[in-house]
């Protein structure tokens, strides 16, 4: 904040950076909005100037039968994935959190490894084990592939949360006769759980824009929505894919102002608490 007796030199560098941010976000986000309008364009090409408003690249979207699959399948394949990451990252992070063990930093980084090594050597390992498991081309494997790429993001929050957290309260819970379960489910959870959502929330975008493990792993009758477009992309660059772009990005905006949501709801919890 700009204080009222701060010098001429310090007000120049105070808007100029304030400036130099503005340039940077523009810059970050007009490409990702000017795909938008063209979404609504009465032509069969993306390109400005556009012929006239219409939304049949929407009603395209809805009405075709490899849309609606591609809707269908990342509707089944992010959901169940997600659940599994937020399970297996929440235990996975309760253990990590509340003890100690040899080769405790090497399990850490194994578990977010898939959140820093390239997708492509990710779906190349995923594929070389799941095909002789017979779980390539399945909703099984993809699902379990997916999971495993949203787990780090559900491991990462949930350790963030656990940092603060007092586990006197589960003591003071089994004290009373709560076995471990119901500690869990009474204690723990309720004042974990905007970790759980945001790292949730973290692993549903992964897997819903995933589309490298994807083209190693899934059918043609399991193409989910980025696969659709990637192909679109490649054979016929059609509007359509401006409207699922679209509809990601709506997406997307609603997820970050649930993570914000989420995130000024933790720091009043950790306000009442101190």
């Amino acid at each position: 904040m700009l204080q009222p007796y701060a010098s001429p030199l310090e007000r120049a560098w105070h808007y100029g950076l304030r400036g130099l941010v503005g340039i940077v976000l523009v810059f970050l986000i007009l490409p990702i909005l000017v795909i938008v309008p063209l979404s609504f364009n009465a032509d069969t090409f993306l390109m400005y100037p556009m012929a006239g408003f219409s939304m049949r690249w929407y009603e395209e979207i809805f009405t075709s039968g490899q849309w609606q699959l591609a809707m269908m399948n990342s509707l089944i394949v992010s959901p169940l994935s997600t659940l599994l990451a937020m399970v297996l990252g929440t235990l996975a992070a309760i253990g990590l959190v509340r003890t100690d063990f040899p080769g405790k930093a090497l399990l850490t980084a194994v578990l977010i490894s898939p959140m820093v090594v390239p997708v492509v050597i990710v779906g190349v390992a995923v594929y070389i084990f799941f095909a002789p498991l017979g779980l390539t081309g399945s909703y099984t494997g993809l699902v379990i592939a997916h999971a495993v790429l949203g787990v780090p993001f559900v491991v990462t929050t949930v350790t963030a949360t656990l940092q603060g957290f007092d586990f006197n309260l589960v003591r003071a819970a089994s004290s009373l006769g709560a076995n471990p379960v119901v500690a869990f489910f009474k204690v723990t959870l309720p004042l974990v759980a905007p970790g759980i959502i945001s790292g949730g929330l973290f692993a549903f975008a992964t897997s819903f824009d995933e589309v490298v493990v994807t083209l190693f792993l899934a059918s043609p009758e399991q193409t989910t929505l980025p696969r659709q477009m990637f192909s679109g992309i490649r054979e016929n660059i059609s509007p359509a894919i401006a409207a699922v772009a679209t509809i990601l990005i709506l997406l997307s905006t609603l997820m970050l102002v649930t993570l914000e949501g989420l995130r000024r709801r933790n720091e009043r919890i950790r306000g009442k608490r101190a």
